[in-house]
């Protein structure tokens, strides 16, 4: 008896439950739950019941789940690889306007790429249509997947076997037979269930029942399945060139593939994920090398849709015996760093240099390598490269990750500006040297010479016809070096500057830290922390770039007060960050230690301070002062309130002695908030330098803390308070209450 596609349903009480949930929480449900229990099924039951129209699915595989938007491909039309929030965002609107309000199902979420899965989160946060998402076991969701119920989007739900009375029910739906061996042998489970009725088999695990139905099938429905091993989804028409319409036919008749409706055209997939799970097992390696050469060789006489379609061929070239253009692989890897895919970048670019040493590959398997933080692989890719017979152009491409690299992932600035300097003195063009001018600025600033960086910045943007690389470089460096100086206008002139240019990937989380630093200046932390939470969701899951936007988040909510949900953030990001040679790693360090340091965290907060000493340097100097900070409540929390004030003081000092005095307001008004009766005198003379409504208020905190003026402290603690800056607040309360007796 065959598997047939048209296999009875019965329903379940689950299917209560789902609903249930779904008309509760309109952002919609997971449901989670082992190989074979029917979460599909479900789903697709659930979204019949809404009655919302026909669902829209997009549906996870292992040959997809390397590919960005792989999920989506048959969903979405992207003509270009361009900034990966910006992609997310059209992308949730296209699917979106597509839905209409009705469900989108998301199967085997297990195996979403990074990309994919950020637009379901995407589209978790719109709550504009239901997502039911399917997710083989929790314990196996990776966390950009898992992110969707503990980020509370989604609520969770169990998937469990049928009991008793439900396969009983399913037994007698498809003709009857022994319900009570049934359910021993299948323990419930449907897929298994449907297995044995239809093979007669008698095997008391799943996979001996798929291998029994596979090894069953005849040799053409084995050959489409085949194919689907090593690239799921193929179009019909793709697969039935490859086998035969016949062959595809019956493959659906018996349910071992299934055809679904897209935009771009009938898509086959398998008829459940384990029997091509199964089948790749039974394939021996030159069996796949053939199918995978057959299929791209097939692919590559068409034209492809997408980026990530392009991608995703060029991957299953690269595995294949098939000939390939090297260039085609090369832009296939700048397609995917600019995605944000570095693993793939890395494949890719690796695949095109076993072809040949070629520069373009070079390129991108160094950004592939640093960005992921092994920078002495990258430094060593890039070494390679014979600079003698290189263009002007070719030189920069080479020179720049390579000076950044060294700046960063080797901790080594020295090296780095020296190198700068010397490749300047052998390139002639103006834009050339205008770049390496604004990567210079941006060393200078993360080694703490905000100064120099605004001077060799402001060079930089005077010319009106500097690269947009340039720009971008030389705008965000002056950008945060004004704001941690208090010169709050040259900052924000320098944040438009900068998002109006085509920057280059991370910078934006610079421009952001000039704009969350210049709001909390001026007292507006409501607008400081909408504007991190903008960066944070800009991120998407993305790593590095959902740690930094984090770390960003973070450092409003230090100020706001809330060190539990800074330390929550923190202790993720600076994990994710300390792996990799970024300025950010040590200051998401300092501030998961002022963090655990204010909530009494006694060991915590010294292993995070530890961290965090142990790992800056030069190319993080300038937030030495928030280093100086975390250290000074470190101390504060075993008690030790003279040292902690000395360690403000010392973190005011080396803020002011480095040109950043707005750094230096907040560490004498840190001070303050420790106990420093003297802060004052220092915090006056700063305030009047860089006015601002923080200032006011932390010179008014100081100047009552210095005559233990209990009105004063008390007038203080209710404008931190009505400013939102709670835990400043909370300071001065207990100091006025302190000075009244």
């Amino acid at each position: 008896m065959p598997l047939t596609s048209s296999w009875p349903l019965v329903t379940r009480r689950a299917l209560d439950r789902v609903v249930d949930i779904l008309d509760a929480n309109p952002a919609g449900v997971a449901l989670i739950g082992n190989e074979g229990v029917g979460k599909t099924t479900l789903a697709a039951q659930a979204a019949q019941r809404l009655g919302r129209g026909e669902p829209l699915w997009a549906i996870g595989t292992l040959s997809q789940s390397s590919i960005p938007f792989g999920a989506f491909g048959p969903l979405l039309q992207v003509d270009d690889a361009g900034k990966p929030a910006a992609m997310i965002a059209a992308a949730a609107d296209s699917l979106l306007a597509k839905a209409n309000s009705a469900p989108i199902i998301v199967d085997n979420a297990r195996l979403l790429d990074p990309l994919s899965a950020s637009l379901v989160y995407r589209l978790a946060k719109e709550g504009t249509c239901p997502l039911i998402v399917t997710v083989r076991s929790v314990l196996r969701a990776p966390q950009v997947v898992s992110a969707l119920w503990d980020d509370g989007l989604l609520e969770r739900c169990e998937v469990i076997p049928l009991d008793a009375g439900e396969t009983a029910a399913a037994v007698a739906a498809a003709g009857g037979g022994d319900t009570a061996t049934l359910y021993r042998r299948s323990a419930g489970n449907p897929l298994h269930l449907r297995l044995l009725m239809t093979t007669g088999g008698t095997e008391e695990t799943l996979p001996a029942a798929i291998d029994r139905y596979l090894g069953g099938l005849p040799a053409p429905i084995r050959r489409v399945l085949g194919y689907l091993c090593v690239f799921e989804p193929l179009s019909r028409a793709d697969l039935v060139s490859l086998t035969d319409e016949t062959a595809v036919e019956s493959a659906v008749d018996v349910g071992a593939a299934q055809v679904r409706t897209t935009p771009a055209g009938e898509a086959v997939y398998s008829g459940h994920p384990l029997f091509l799970e199964r089948m790749a097992t039974a394939i021996d390696r030159f069996e796949v090398q053939r199918l995978r050469t057959a299929v791209a060789g097939h692919l590559g006489s068409t034209p492809s849709r997408t980026p990530a379609d392009r991608m995703g061929r060029t991957l299953l070239a690269l595995q294949g015996d098939g000939p390939l253009d090297t260039e085609t692989v090369v832009s296939a890897a700048e397609e995917a760093l600019r995605l944000g895919d570095l693993g793939l970048a890395e494949r890719l670019a690796g695949g095109a240099l076993e072809r040949e040493d070629h520069l373009g590959a070079r390129l991108a398997m160094s950004y592939a390598l640093a960005w992921q933080g092994r920078g002495r692989e990258a430094d060593a890719v890039l070494d390679a490269v014979d600079t003698a017979g290189l263009s002007e152009e070719q030189m920069m491409a080479w020179a720049l990750p390579r000076a950044a690299n060294q700046f960063w992932m080797l901790s080594e600035p020295e090296r780095a500006t020296t190198f700068l300097h010397n490749v300047r003195g052998r390139v002639g063009a103006e834009s050339s040297r205008l770049t390496l001018d604004a990567l210079s600025a941006t060393f200078a600033m993360n080694a703490g010479n905000v100064g120099r960086a605004v001077e060799v910045a402001d060079e930089v943007l005077t010319h009106a016809d500097a690269p947009d690389m340039a720009v971008a470089w030389a705008a965000s460096a002056t950008a945060l070096s004004s704001a941690r100086m208090g010169r709050f206008d040259a900052a924000g002139a320098a944040v438009r500057r900068a998002l109006g240019s085509d920057y280059p990937g991370l910078l934006r989380f610079t421009i952001g830290l000039a704009e969350t630093t210049t709001l909390l200046m001026e007292g507006r932390t409501d607008a400081a922390f909408e504007t991190a939470r903008r960066y944070t969701d800009f991120a998407e899951l993305a790593q590095p770039g959902r740690a930094i936007g984090e770390v960003l988040l973070a450092q409003v909510l230090l100020a706001r007060g809330d060190a539990a949900a800074a330390a929550e953030l923190l202790r993720p990001a600076s994990a994710t960050l300390e792996r990799t040679g970024y300025s950010w790693g040590p200051l998401a360090l300092s501030y998961l230690t002022t963090a655990l340091a204010y909530r009494g965290e006694i060991a915590e907060s010294a292993k995070a301070l530890a961290r965090a000493q142990s790992r800056h340097g030069t190319k993080s100097a300038m937030f030495a002062a928030e280093l100086g900070i975390a250290r000074a409540w470190r101390l504060a929390t075993i008690g030790d309130r003279a040292a902690a004030i000395t360690a403000a003081r010392d973190a005011a000092r080396t803020a002011k002695r480095s040109g950043q005095l707005a750094v230096a307001v907040r560490a004498w008004h840190e001070a303050a908030r420790l106990g420093d009766r003297r802060a004052g005198d220092a915090l006056a003379p700063l305030v009047e330098s860089v006015p601002c409504e923080y200032g006011e208020m932390a010179l008014a905190h100081a100047t009552a803390l210095a005559t233990a003026d209990s009105a004063g402290l008390r007038s203080a603690a209710e404008g931190l308070a009505a400013a939102g800056f709670k835990g400043a607040a909370a300071d001065a309360d207990r100091q006025a209450k302190e000075a009244a007796g």
